[in-house]
């Protein structure tokens, strides 16, 4: 396992060089009903969270940028360099044939699990749905970390219709149709804000697990970590291929392998 781990971090190292920097532009986005005005990033201030019909939502997630088939692995490598250590965290994200029922909605459940060699770092359940229109929906997450020194903690983890949480867009339907608008993607206010923007539909992506064209690129960031910007790509009938933090840290997670 040691052995095959190692063969991976050092497929990894090799194909750094083939990630390149890009220049973007953003707008705003009309997604929650927040209003006169609408605006997600209006959100936090009339704390209204979009309507769910329960009814318009299935477990069965089929968005091509966003498939979760159960029994599917997808297998990451994250290398992380903080002044002059660097360290690889190995991720392995399950789909599991569980759901979970949130705020009315049948929701498909993921594991993550993260490992930094061979010990627990992070265990983590989160919640999907898919709206009848294509729309992926995250409604929750129940995330233990063991980085903190001090024990483990679940700070992070909410759900849907708890506390005032409000579920949010993980993918859209037509990712080309929302090109420079800002979304939520989770929020719960002070515990889960992340937004999002789609930057383009035609980035082309090299990671271990291949090659890929006309891929989805967004850029995630939040309130609760001002400074921090990661910028997520996601190919057709694969799923997420490659994370990289670019400002507030320094990390690049990439796709290894897919198993069924």
């Amino acid at each position: 396992m040691k052995a095959f781990s190692l063969l991976l971090i050092a497929v990894f190292i090799l194909l750094l060089a083939a990630c390149k920097k890009e220049v973007h532009s953003y707008s705003s986005d009309k997604f929650y009903s927040t209003g006169a005005n609408n605006s997600a990033l209006n959100l936090a201030a009339n704390s209204e969270c979009a309507v769910i019909d329960a009814s318009n939502f299935g477990s069965n997630i089929t968005n091509p940028y966003f498939p979760l088939v159960p029994g599917t692995v997808f297998h990451y490598v994250n290398r992380i360099i903080e002044g002059a250590d660097t360290s690889y965290e190995q991720i392995a994200v399950s789909v599991s044939s569980n759901t979970k029922i949130i705020a009315g909605v049948e929701c498909r459940e993921v594991h993550d699990v993260v490992t930094i060699d061979g010990e627990l770092s992070e265990d983590t359940y989160d919640w999907y749905a898919q709206d009848k229109s294509g729309n992926v929906w995250y409604f929750g997450e129940h995330t233990k970390s063991l980085k903190d020194k001090n024990g483990s903690t679940t700070e992070g983890s909410w759900k849907a219709s708890e506390q005032g949480a409000c579920p949010g867009i993980i993918m859209w339907a037509d990712p080309q149709a929302h090109v420079g608008e800002t979304y939520y993607q989770e929020f719960l206010p002070g515990i889960a804000e992340d937004q999002a923007q789609i930057v383009n539909t035609n980035s082309k992506v090299t990671v271990p697990y291949g090659v890929f064209s006309h891929c989805v690129k967004t850029k995630e960031f939040t309130n609760l970590e001002p400074g921090v910007i990661e910028y997520k790509y996601y190919a057709a009938n694969v799923g997420l291929l490659k994370t990289e933090m670019t400002s507030g840290g320094n990390e690049l997670e990439v796709l290894t392998a897919v198993t069924h």
